[in-house]
């Protein structure tokens, strides 16, 4: 009967980034996914340091506000590390093991695989589909982080008033958000390889995906507090009035060809040498990168996909996950078609509700 139906526990997607807390809510409207709930907040300037909680309150309560502005009264979310904070091994594993078997093994198994004692990691694994290369084997996937970091957010998420439900991986986020935008890429090149590129406060991360898996990821620290702090310099503001410049405009003439060219520039070197880390490490790819996806704060600078597709000769196109979904009548559509290149991670966190 319809009363003892299992009901779907409503989990936000909170993305806590160097500078800013995105939280994302989904529901379910006539069979399409539907943005029920949206909020973002800034953070306090060194709250976050190099993607590490240094200030726990000051997260929380911008966790805290983040939620009030969005009107949720979900009360699980679903949090990530990221990816330097996350240790992922493929493993082989015996077949004809139970459930607990599995974890038992893995479990005896997991020094071989780890730089940390066991005790001091939370760690999870998936079976692979298929069979190892013996042809006796399963293969598996063991992902792991350092309880601090897992810790550190679940602590910040209580002063937020939420409950950790899921600690994920961002990795992993960005390729569950991926569904919400391989509608928009040229058909050829979604089943193919696809490079996701996040442009964030500090940190540029590349995730290929081919077939929609993740097959590859590096990080690097560089990102828009760069521009922020070169408009800081070059015009003598302070460091605020540079931010809310970058994004609002009126600056002098000068600051596009003295500025914001030489940080596009320096964008395409990091792209350029992930893509080159990439094409050198795997074998399992020849046909190169279809199409770049950018997302992140930072892709929606002016025509940025345009500059990089000149400069990679590669397809390039900005992430928007919103545009097959439908979006309750309390959203705000612009401001969050504004947002929807930095919001791919708390989407992708925010799909775990339906797992």
């Amino acid at each position: 009967m319809w009363l003892f139906k299992k009901r779907r526990v409503p989990m936000v997607g909170i993305d806590i980034s160097s500078s800013v807390v995105k939280l994302i809510q989904f529901g379910l409207h006539d069979k399409r996914y539907r943005v029920e709930h949206y909020g973002v907040q800034r953070l306090p300037e060194n709250a976050v340091s190099e993607r590490r909680i240094v200030n726990v309150q000051e997260v929380g309560q911008a966790i805290k506000k983040a939620v009030e502005r969005s009107g949720t009264r979900a009360k699980f979310a679903a949090v990530a590390v990221p990816p330097a904070a996350a240790i992922v091994r493929e493993i082989i594993l015996p077949m004809g093991l139970s459930d607990d078997e599995m974890e038992g093994e893995i479990q005896s198994r997991a020094d071989e695989y780890l730089p940390f004692p066991i005790d001091q990691v939370y760690l999870d694994f998936q079976v692979l589909e298929g069979l190892a290369d013996d042809g006796k084997s399963l293969k598996g996937l063991l992902v792991a982080s350092h309880k601090e970091h897992v810790d550190l957010r679940r602590e910040a998420l209580e002063v937020g008033g939420l409950i950790a439900k899921v600690v994920d991986a961002e990795t992993y986020a960005v390729e569950r958000a991926f569904s919400l935008i391989s509608d928009q890429l040229p058909e050829e090149s979604v089943q193919k390889v696809v490079a996701i590129v996040d442009i964030g406060a500090t940190t540029t991360t590349v995730n290929v995906l081919h077939d929609g898996r993740l097959i590859f990821i590096k990080e690097q620290l560089f990102g828009g507090k760069e521009l922020t702090e070169e408009i800081q310099k070059h015009f003598g503001t302070s460091y605020e009035d540079a931010g809310m410049a970058k994004k609002r405009g009126g600056l002098p003439s000068n600051y596009v060809s003295e500025v914001l060219n030489p940080f596009k520039e320096k964008m395409v070197i990091q792209i350029n040498q992930s893509l080159r880390a990439f094409f050198n490490s795997t074998q399992s790819t020849q046909e190169g990168v279809d199409v770049i996806v950018l997302s992140g704060g930072n892709a929606s600078i002016p025509e940025i996909n345009e500059f990089i597709e000149d400069k990679t000769k590669i397809k390039t196109v900005i992430a928007n996950p919103f545009a097959s979904v439908s979006l309750a009548h309390r959203i705000d559509s612009k401001a969050l078609t504004d947002d929807a290149p930095a919001l791919m991670i708390a989407c992708g966190l925010a799909l775990r509700s339906f797992d």
